[in-house]
């Protein structure tokens, strides 16, 4: 549990006070989206499926931790220091080295106790976190565009 809030507090606090580059408007429509993605997936592959989860079988309160404290600050800071105005090679490390940083999270989470892997391995994982990271870099890009179009209309 403590490497579940040490993560938590420092993820959070450098997410809170680092320069930002994202509006609030950025930031919390992509903290929204990622939110809402990591909700559908848990309840199928975590709550339906048990390929993994957080402490024991089901739902509990502690995972709230996680949830909350570690996932909205990682959003940020990935998108705050995203390269858009870079070549796409720059972009392609950029996702795979916060993928690397992802897995080797996920290792020391298990490790810890506080995520487990039922069904579930870290090669999944290194598939799925290229996409979620891509994922996340073009609903920024879609809320951009949404704002830019809003202002337009004023």
């Amino acid at each position: 549990m403590w490497f579940l809030i040490l993560s938590a507090l420092v993820f959070s606090l450098y997410s809170i006070f680092m320069p930002k580059k994202l509006t609030p408007i950025e930031i919390f429509s992509t903290i929204f989206f990622a939110a809402t993605l990591q909700d559908n997936v848990d309840v199928y592959l975590d709550l339906k499926l048990n390929l993994y989860g957080y402490f024991t079988k089901g739902p509990q309160w502690s995972a709230l931790i996680a949830i909350i404290g570690i996932y909205p600050a990682i959003t940020t800071i990935f998108l705050n220091y995203y390269p858009f105005h870079k070549k796409v090679i720059y972009k392609l490390g950029y996702i795979f080295g916060w993928s690397g940083f992802a897995v080797l999270y996920e290792f020391a989470a298990v490790k810890s106790g506080y995520f487990y892997h039922n069904g579930w391995n870290y090669w999944y994982s290194a598939f799925c976190y290229p996409a979620l990271f891509y994922l996340l870099a073009f609903i920024l890009k879609l809320v951009r565009k949404f704002v830019r179009q809003s202002n337009n209309m004023v």
